[in-house]
């Protein structure tokens, strides 16, 4: 890599600390191509990306933003995953860390708060912005449904008390 090139890596990567949401650093132990393609589409599948970047790059533009924090964790065969949903990347690199030995959490970073393994683990666990903005709809929906049902319910029952005295008539 030449200096152009490096300094270009460092806007780029300067670029996404600025907009993510969520940063996890990852420790890469020998993960194989095929490993690592499928790490990387199951990502782009919940929205998110998958990025190995040299540390001191990396250090470099992490300067300036809320993600300064994650510095010390650059160590080693790294790589971040990121997303602008603050649940996305840990959860797709969790899931895969729990499948695959030659993935390891190493940290991360929620804005300018710090997560350990563990933090980045709890927040995996936590329902993704998709889920509770279905939840929220269905909450929202529910009473409406209700109402419906109360309004309709007592037409339904003098219907039934009218058509049980006319079979009884006829009868």
């Amino acid at each position: 890599m030449d200096r152009s090139q490096k300094a270009d890596s460092v806007a780029q990567l300067n670029e996404v600390f600025s907009q993510a949401g969520v940063v996890v650093v990852t420790r890469n132990l020998g993960l194989s191509v095929a490993q690592s393609t499928e790490l990387r589409t199951k990502m782009r599948e919940a929205g998110a990306s998958y990025k190995v970047a040299k540390n001191r790059l990396a250090k470099l533009a992490l300067d300036g933003t809320d993600y300064a924090g994650i510095a010390d964790h650059l160590n080693g065969p790294t790589a971040l995953a990121y997303s602008e949903d603050p649940v996305a990347a840990a959860k797709v690199a969790v899931e895969f860390a729990k499948t695959n030995d030659k993935l390891e959490i190493v940290g991360g970073s929620m804005g300018a708060t710090v997560l350990d393994e563990a933090g980045v683990k709890a927040l995996a666990s936590m329902p993704s912005l998709d889920e509770l903005r279905g939840k929220i709809v269905g909450l929202v929906n529910a009473p409406a449904t209700k109402v419906v049902q109360l309004v309709n319910a007592p037409a339904s029952k003098l219907a039934r008390v009218f058509g049980a005295y006319a079979a009884t008539e006829a009868a």
